[in-house]
């Protein structure tokens, strides 16, 4: 009985026996490997359940129909080994004498698919080297164990990396879905209740809405329209469970007599779209705003206006003529303690505002929950879903300065695919699981959420249930390691040709060229080097997780 058990053990390991990818095999090969193994273990238990119930004969039947096709695959295998040697001979004949440069892309092309093949003496000597510092080419030298492979560079020079092209979705198995269960489970995932958080926040915005409305109503400053969920926690997904914010943005409009003009305020800074918001005075000089009682602030004396009407949105919060992010900052402050007060949620909860100088940041307390909450404020590019916001991307950004956000898009991207993916879709687990992962490396978590966008963009949402999960996580792991090495990731929205179709750009962002997130890499030697090398601990790390091993 346990010899029918090993030779279907046996079979099943010459079926999924890995090809070889060259003198060594890299990361990801070892893992799917090591994976195998332990499938091997694994249904070699039901395998010896399954031989107890067969009968003699069909026992028999069963172990001569094992040792056939146990002969005729090891005959393919003799086959194609003695096809391969013949074929390296050939080649090495043909090639010899040729430079560095033709043997490495003949053997490329020989074996494109396969990984790194057999290259010349010189690339040989480089790929031997322990160092794993960056090449000038953009390559890492190979030091065995974390060798990167260059089909990876080819697939992600042919692909341009605009959209990740180069990951390749399967069909997942019934011994995936085991195994996606397996990995689940051992993962330790926080506790979160972000859909319960996100309702909660967006019915206190609402409210606060209704009183801002009636506050605002008469009044010179900026009008406030309802606030858009925005970031991690209103996209499905937060790396951290002791410290989740929920973001919100408030779109801001100009007043009575009042125009806001955005300007480009970054032509020195390639990388950071900064804008000026340029608060002008309109002529109110009509009939029917005369009957409401306003003054026009162009053709009314001075003197006047400061006797009879409320100073004008230039006295209040602007610096210079241009709409300053840290007043605005002051005078949310204050309206969100004016009106506590007056909201039902008072009754129940405690509001404590916490310091911000470029939004309103309070954390509600009810003794047995907690929300930590931030406001963002800014002004909408047109109608499209592109802002300027207050949030900054720099530590020192000037107080009239609104950096460019694309979170509203980005957060209607993340609605639109829970429409569409199933209910046990685990493409938010991933984005969790890897923003976890990335704490403590150069990395930053927007590096693994534009990869993860890219991914869900260009292939079918169904692609990411348990049974696919162990391929996912390898998906993206495949898609940063590429990413560093050819020091290029792109933004997911801007030069994105791509985007879906409910995503609504200016036309200057439509037309934009790719912008590269890695451009530090590309710029800095030493920042290409580290960010190697923390991809080589990060992948290690993950091995271990995966693998069970801490």
């Amino acid at each position: 009985m346990n010899s029918i058990v090993l030779l279907f053990v046996l079979l099943k390991s010459l079926i999924h026996y890995p090809q070889l990818v060259g003198d060594a095999w890299d990361e990801e090969t070892r893992f799917r490997m090591e994976v195998r193994a332990k499938q091997l273990e694994w249904e070699r238990i039901q395998q010896e359940l399954e031989a107890e119930q067969l009968t003699p004969k069909q026992v028999q039947l069963l172990q001569l129909l094992a040792v056939a096709v146990l002969l005729v695959l090891v005959f393919i295998l003799w086959l194609m080994g003695c096809k391969r040697s013949l074929r390296r001979e050939g080649h090495e004949e043909e090639n010899n004498g040729a430079n560095e440069e033709e043997a490495g892309n003949g053997d490329a092309n020989e074996d494109a698919g396969v990984g790194n093949a057999e290259e010349d003496d010189a690339n040989q000597e480089e790929d031997g080297n322990d160092d794993g510092n960056v090449q000038e080419d953009g390559h890492v030298a190979a030091n065995g164990e974390d060798n990167i492979e260059n089909d990876d560079v080819n697939e992600a020079a042919n692909a341009g990396n605009n959209d990740l092209a180069l990951v390749v979705y399967e069909t997942g198995t019934v011994f995936d879905d085991n195994i996606g269960r397996v990995l689940m489970e051992r993962i330790q995932w926080p506790v979160q209740e972000l859909q319960a958080g996100c309702q909660w926040t967006q019915n206190l915005m609402d409210n606060y809405g209704l009183y801002f409305g009636h506050v605002l109503a008469n009044s010179f400053y900026p009008g406030l329209q309802r606030a858009i969920g925005v970031g991690s926690a209103f996209e499905g997904w937060s790396p951290r469970e002791q410290d989740v914010v929920y973001q919100v943005l408030i779109p801001m409009t100009p007043p009575r007599g009042h125009s806001f003009h955005l300007e480009l305020d970054s032509a020195e800074q390639r990388h950071v779209r900064n804008f000026r918001v340029r608060v002008q005075l309109e002529c109110t000089c009509t009939k029917e705003q005369q009957a409401e009682g306003m003054l026009c602030f162009l053709h009314h004396p001075e003197e006047e206006l400061r006797s009879n009407q409320d100073p004008s949105l230039l006295n209040t919060l602007c610096t210079d003529s241009y709409l300053d992010v840290q007043k605005t900052a002051r005078w949310f402050y204050q309206l969100v303690r004016a009106i506590w007060p007056a909201l039902p949620q008072s009754h129940n909860w405690h509001l404590k505002l916490l310091p911000s100088t470029r939004s309103c940041q309070f954390q509600v307390t009810n003794g047995r929950k907690s929300f930590r909450i931030e406001m963002l404020f800014g002004v909408r590019r047109g109608d499209s879903d592109i802002f300027v916001s207050s949030q900054p991307r720099e530590a020192h950004t000037q107080s009239t300065a609104w950096p460019e956000t694309y979170a509203v898009a980005e957060a209607k991207f993340f609605k639109h695919i829970a429409k569409q993916a199933p209910r046990d879709s685990l493409h938010l687990k991933c984005l969790q699981f890897f923003t976890r992962l990335l704490l403590g490396f150069t990395f930053s978590t927007y590096t693994v959420k534009t990869i993860v966008m890219h991914m869900l963009n260009v292939g079918p949402v169904s692609q990411w249930r348990r049974r696919h999960f162990l391929n996912r996580l390898l998906d993206i792991s495949r898609c940063l390691r590429v990413s560093v090495l050819v020091k290029r990731l792109n933004h997911f929205i801007v030069g994105n040709q791509r985007l879906p179709h409910y995503i609504h750009l200016p036309p200057d962002i439509q037309a934009a060229p790719p912008y590269n997130l890695f451009h530090q890499l590309a710029e800095e030697p030493a920042a290409h080097t580290q960010a190697t090398y923390d991809c080589q601990i990060l992948l290690k790390g993950l091995k271990r997780i995966l693998l069970g091993e801490q």
